[in-house]
């Protein structure tokens, strides 16, 4: 994922941005630059590839100066070169960015027309552009920046610097994570406060919607309404134990909030919305070779397999088989030789999973994994390694791994169903531009994040739960469960809708909940006649549902309305709420959230 640092005070900033660049390495990158203020004018520092890179440049070509911004990026719209390098500047302002502009092309073309001049294939510069526009027109940088920030449609976290004012730096976030330093006569900016650790103790995280003005002195901030706003300023220790929950209470709750970030990350690998198609890694195959697939892993990440199984056979129409690790190292199926086995694994160290793919190997399989850990053991023992940009996931409970998993899943099977004939050129370009806004619809959702909180102290007293769903909502149901018989300890299960009359309606009553998974799409009826039968017995239902499928439920229940989605995305949306439920229901019995008891985060061994 893409990193933001900014500094403005006393001493030469460059370095230090640079020291705080390194420090974002874990994240992913593949070019990175700094810009900062000479006699006035931005002057920037680019450069493709790692950071030594960028500081060989540096020391050839110093930047003097105590205000600047900093960037590692990875590469979204556009190759990954110096041009699309960030910052990207005019000569009134400049910007660094992290996330997805989903309307940039619809401002590319209203500037371009309005005389602006675009020099990147980014989707970035259309901000710096359209900021840049409202400051030629006389606006202040704090006028143009809520008027630039009302324009943007789409998850990003954003630091400005502005021609002329070395008095003032402006950040703003909107479903990507950024905090703010205090110093001493300096104020820093980050999107991980893992970069700040050096410079302060004391930290203010933004909120969703939030932007701040910063000057060296101090910072003013406003909310979503550009209403003045006060944020709790934290004393952290440099250890980075608090630094690296970024103000939330759980490392589980920190990774659901991050999951517009990290998904639009992983999207922003593969997908070009603008062209409304995809790019896989090089794969040493031609997956329109592929005449049957195995996938294997274990826990959330079987779940996921599950929902590549419905994607990859309705679309690409290539038979499926999805296995447990560890049954299936030990069942030693026949296997064809040619066909393709996936291993998804969040550590790429899975056990189980590893043992599994050396006996594919042995059968002759071509070899994909699905990690996020591109150094780990699976990734380099696979013909090719697909990589979620999740980075470090520190809960034990798996939250933005699994999305982001779904995410490269949607992508790979878009991509073998393109490869076989099986998917049209415009099919492709709708399938693609409902990828292109998860990012935002997953935003969205977590600004519920209080109502969720309130269903779950209801739940919370629970001694059994149900999940049903259908299609690509039944893996998602039986997700939901795991997360929370693992964080709440509440016993759980998950159910195909469908199989309500074949034994788990006889568990039903007024003391078992049953939480649905119903996007309204062609199995809505149907999972809704399911509910019914709940509720006939006295069930309390909780219903996940958009607006439109809340509004047809014929019965009296607990509802939450999800954003309206393609179906194809929906179980990457539908898995962000029964993660937050799952959360604030542990929260409400007082586990331990982020380390749930006999659970590692790791499984290493059988």
């Amino acid at each position: 994922m893409c990193g933001i640092v900014g500094i403005i005070g006393r001493d030469e900033a460059a370095p230090r941005l640079l020291d705080g660049l390194k420090r974002l390495e874990y994240r992913g990158y593949d070019s990175a630059g700094i810009a900062c203020l000479q006699g006035g004018a931005i002057v920037r520092r680019r450069a493709q590839g790692k950071l030594a890179n960028l500081d060989a440049l540096l020391s050839k070509e110093p930047l003097t100066g105590p205000i600047g911004i900093g960037h590692t990026r990875w590469a979204t719209h556009g190759v990954p070169n110096e041009v699309n390098a960030h910052p990207h500047a005019t000569k009134l302002a400049a910007v660094v960015h992290n996330g997805i502009i989903e309307n940039f092309l619809e401002l590319r073309t209203e500037l371009t027309a309005a005389g602006h001049r675009f020099e990147t294939e980014t989707d970035s510069e259309a901000i710096v552009q359209l900021i840049s526009h409202y400051l030629a027109q006389g606006d202040d940088p704090e006028a143009a920046t809520a008027k630039t920030l009302a324009r943007l449609e789409g998850a990003f976290a954003l630091a400005f610097l502005f021609a002329g004012r070395d008095d003032i730096l402006i950040a703003a976030r909107k479903g990507s994570p950024l905090a703010i330093g205090y110093g001493d006569g300096e104020m820093y900016i980050g999107s991980d406060a893992l970069a700040l650790a050096p410079l302060t103790r004391r930290i203010t995280y933004l909120q969703d919607g939030d932007w701040a003005v910063l000057t060296a002195d101090g910072v003013k901030i406003f909310d979503a309404a550009n209403q003045p706003a006060q944020r709790e300023i934290r004393q952290t220790a440099q250890s980075g134990a608090l630094i690296g929950k970024d103000g939330h209470r759980h490392y589980m709750h920190k990774e659901i909030h991050e999951q517009p970030q990290v998904i639009g990350d992983t999207l922003n690998t593969m997908l070009n919305p603008a062209e409304g198609t995809l790019t896989l890694p090089e794969l040493p195959f031609d997956l329109k070779d592929i005449s049957a697939i195995t996938i294997i892993a274990c826990g959330t990440s079987y779940y996921a397999g599950l929902v590549a199984k419905y994607w990859i056979e309705t679309l690409a129409r290539i038979p499926v088989e999805v296995d447990v690790a560890s049954e299936f190292r030990y069942r030693a199926p026949p296997m064809k030789e040619g066909g393709l086995s996936l291993f998804i694994s969040q550590s790429g160290e899975t056990a189980d999973t590893l043992a599994a793919l050396r006996y594919c190997k042995e059968q002759r399989q071509r070899l994909v994994a699905l990690v996020n850990v591109p150094e780990s053991t699976i990734a380099r023992e696979a013909d090719v390694a697909l990589q979620t940009s999740a980075g470090p996931e520190i809960g034990v409970a798996s939250t933005k791994a699994f999305t982001t998993q779904l995410t490269v899943l949607a992508c790979l099977s878009i991509a073998i169903a393109r490869a076989v004939g099986k998917l049209d050129a415009d099919n492709e370009k709708r399938l693609c531009q409902a990828l292109s806004e998860v990012p935002a619809r997953a935003a969205e959702i977590l600004t519920h994040d209080a109502q969720f909180q309130a269903i779950a102290e209801d739940l919370a007293p629970a001694r059994d739960v149900l999940y049903l769903g259908r299609g690509t909502s039944f893996p998602i149901a039986l997700e939901g469960a795991l997360k929370l018989k693992e964080i709440s300890y509440i016993h759980a299960e998950g159910y195909a809708a469908g199989e309500m009359k074949h034994g788990p309606i006889a568990l039903i009553d007024e003391k078992v909940p049953v939480i649905v998974i119903a996007p309204s799409d062609s199995l809505y009826d149907k999972t809704a006649s399911n509910v019914q039968e709940v509720a006939a017995r006295g069930g309390k239902v909780i219903f996940f549902s958009d607006r439109e499928g809340v509004d047809r439920l014929p019965i009296k229940a607990v509802t939450m309305a999800m954003p309206k989605v393609d179906p194809f995305v929906a179980p990457i949306l539908y898995a962000i709420p029964v993660q937050l439920l799952a959360y604030h229901v542990a929260v409400a019995k007082g586990t331990d959230v982020d380390q749930p008891r006999n659970l590692a985060k790791s499984v290493t061994v059988e």
